[in-house]
């Protein structure tokens, strides 16, 4: 059984689809569809549903997912173990970083890692926060920012912690407020982030707790596009206040959240018990130096 088959099946999962893994395994659908397809003949069981509800993991399927994640981690880790062994670890950091916030916080990071460290390649992974757990988790980077809380399952450093802002137009009854609960934006449409970013379940259960599920207009990737469709009264869009402030300007407003538990705190994280190089750790320190995070010693 190769690891590469199970890295495919595990990433179709992750994707919840063919094309959508190809791509981002690099490589074509049908090499991922045959790739798959030969893992349940070696396994002899149907491991996905390709029914109207798209890709769907089978009993069989759930077992090989939670083993391959398991697999590919470890085999991560015995790489990278083996590099230092030859002297060659100190070159690659595998580093997962989020899409809201990466260029306020982790540039400044990068930038005096280099000035450190100038041989190490930083290899970076893009993705929502909670799409890099599942990336975390599996071995495809060694370390990646993420929204605290985080499971169980991960050690973590904390980086910074901000509230989060409604952006509004400035025609907005509430558009001059300072701050306001959530729920005084109830019936506007929200411009949310594509699934897979915690920033959305943060405000989804800040919802929930007020009682009430909001209209969802859109979502998307880019912040550029949600503030600017923000900016012309179509909804209200969310975002820390560190990144709100960049785009602040007399078209948008920001008006500050009043609710418990909606704040966007960011750390770095890495799986409890995972084998960290010497170059991660040294990414650790970094960010030690310059936000004074006082996370749990590696």
């Amino acid at each position: 059984m190769e690891f590469r088959k199970i890295q495919m099946f595990v990433e179709v999962v992750r994707q919840q689809g063919f094309s959508r893994a190809a791509e981002v395994l690099f490589t074509t659908q049908s090499t991922v569809s045959k790739a798959v397809r030969q893992l349940e003949n070696e396994l002899d069981s149907c491991l996905l549903d390709r029914g109207v509800r798209g890709v769907v993991m089978t009993d069989a399927g759930e077992v090989v997912f939670r083993r391959g994640e398991r697999l590919l981690a470890e085999r991560g880790d015995m790489l990278r173990e083996m590099d230092e062994l030859r002297g060659l670890a100190r070159g690659t950091l595998v580093l997962g970083l989020p899409q809201i916030g990466a260029g306020a916080l982790f540039a400044p990071v990068f930038t005096e890692y280099r000035k450190r460290f100038p041989g190490v390649e930083i290899r970076l992974v893009e993705h929502g926060s909670d799409q890099l757990e599942e990336v975390l988790r599996a071995g495809g980077v060694e370390l990646a920012a993420s929204l605290l809380p985080v499971p169980g399952d991960f050690e973590w450093l904390p980086v910074r912690r901000e509230p989060l802002v409604a952006l509004l137009s400035p025609d907005h009854p509430q558009a001059d407020l300072e701050s306001m609960p959530l729920d005084r934006v109830r019936d506007v449409p929200f411009i949310l982030f594509e699934d897979g970013f915690a920033l959305n379940r943060i405000i989804l259960g800040a919802c929930r707790r007020r009682g009430f599920e909001p209209s969802v207009i859109t979502k998307s990737s880019q912040i550029g596009f949600i503030c600017s469709l923000a900016e012309a009264g179509l909804g209200v869009a969310f975002l820390p206040r560190l990144i709100a402030e960049e785009r602040r300007g007399d078209a948008v407003r920001l008006v500050r959240l009043e609710e418990p538990d909606t704040d966007w705190d960011m750390a770095v994280i890495w799986r409890r018990g995972g084998y960290l190089s010497s170059a991660a750790r040294a990414w650790l320190d970094v960010v030690r130096d310059l936000y004074g995070g006082s996370g749990r010693s590696v």
